[in-house]
């Protein structure tokens, strides 16, 4: 079952829903207090669509086999608000959190697409305060160059994903970058040796736009002396792992994602 959250936090808004099992079932709201671990939910969709509504049901199938509760925020989106404001409420969201007395190695932070970008600003900002990093890391198709330059180069090179164009995905991004700049630290993420990084699990389909931004991040996270996996699935275009019906690698990737989950769960 699901559960609205509505409420302020900082100088902010947190808006979202947990995904747990119901009471009746034992289960109810995750609590801090139980020790137990939770995923910290952020969505993808280039930051103008999508919600916690649409990314239910991947979600679900995430933590259903562990029984553990997640939180899906539903931060802001383009073109009404522009860039930085869904990274502010990433991180506004996993703050919250610990305001409600989860620990950072409580909570694994999980995201597909933008939601990947979203995930790799928290942990530069986490870094940057002092606040403590989360548990562990899973990246579904992840977004690493927000200006779309890697997913067109990519594709120049005879990648072509069968559901989304990188020069016309480009065009569409700036609904929600504007004019920021490339090099604009929140833009394109540095990930660095001084950064306490959580073990990562990246997840791309081989012929996907956004592959060469999976490898990118794969390579930063190691070059910055952390762990990461990456798995590349071949035939699979972006996030095919929300499709369950339509391809059985989504239902494969998704057990190799409850598999990296299941060992980084208290």
């Amino acid at each position: 079952m699901t559960t609205t959250v509505r409420t302020r936090s900082g100088d902010g808004r947190v808006r979202g829903e947990w995904t747990h099992e119901g009471s009746r079932f034992g289960g109810g709201l995750p609590n801090p207090a139980s020790g137990r671990s939770i995923v910290y939910y952020l969505h993808g969709s280039g930051y103008l669509v999508c919600s916690t509504r649409t990314h239910r049901g991947l979600v679900a199938r995430l933590v259903r086999r562990e029984g553990i509760g997640a939180f899906s925020l539903d931060y802001r989106l383009g073109p009404e608000h522009r860039f930085p404001a869904g990274g502010d409420d990433a991180i506004r969201g996993y703050r919250w959190l610990l305001d409600q007395g989860f620990s950072g190695d409580q909570i694994i932070v999980a995201g597909d697409s933008a939601g990947g970008h979203l995930a790799q600003d928290l942990i530069a900002a986490n870094h940057a305060d002092g606040v403590p990093q989360p548990a562990a890391m899973i990246l579904f198709s992840p977004l690493y160059d927000p200006l779309f330059d890697v997913a067109v180069a990519l594709e120049r090179t005879g990648v072509r994903d069968p559901h989304i164009h990188a020069a016309g995905a480009k065009r569409l991004l700036t609904m929600y970058t504007g004019d920021a700049d490339a090099t604009h630290p929140r833009m394109t993420i540095d990930l660095t040796p001084d950064m306490d990084l959580p073990d990562t699990l990246i997840q791309c389909g081989a012929r996907e736009v956004m592959a060469g931004d999976a490898r990118r991040i794969h390579a930063n996270i190691l070059a910055a002396g952390g762990n990461s996996t990456i798995q590349e699935w071949p035939g699979q275009g972006h996030v095919f792992q929300m499709f369950p019906y339509f391809t059985p690698e989504s239902r494969t990737a998704m057990r190799e994602a409850k598999d990296f989950l299941a060992r980084q769960v208290r």
